[in-house]
């Protein structure tokens, strides 16, 4: 099963959505768990790698699975069930991310707005809880 690292980003009460570059829809950092590395390795080298943001992360003791819809299967692989691991970021007042390509465009959102513009389920859902 492949694992991947889930990181929702928060700025007081604002909340950070990142637009994908390769399918145009709204999300937040997330990304593979390399080999020999933690699932919150995973995630504070993704906040880096996608937004620029060095932070320790929280562990949100939150998981799910999906497989991976045919129009995915270029960038997430095929076949096979893909486990997430979820964590929180703070980002300090004042500091806006540097995007790299895997993202086009960012903004951030009051609650509704993030629920609103997530193309996901499940980081809605955890915006919801955390709100």
């Amino acid at each position: 099963m492949t694992h991947e690292a889930l990181v929702v980003v928060r700025c007081g009460a604002d909340w950070l959505v990142v637009r994908r570059t390769d399918h145009g829809y709204w999300h937040v950092v997330s990304g593979g768990v390399e080999s020999g590395e933690t699932a919150r390795e995973a995630a504070e080298r993704e906040l880096c790698e996608e937004i620029g943001l060095v932070a320790a992360v929280v562990d949100l003791e939150a998981s799910f699975s999906y497989r991976p819809e045919a129009w995915e299967a270029s960038t997430r692989g095929e076949g096979g069930a893909i486990n997430v691991e979820c964590f929180l970021a703070e980002a300090p007042d004042g500091w806006e991310p540097t995007l790299n390509c895997e993202h086009d465009e960012y903004r951030w959102c009051v609650t509704a707005e993030a629920e609103r513009v997530l193309h996901w389920d499940e980081p809605r859902e955890l915006v919801r809880r955390l709100a």
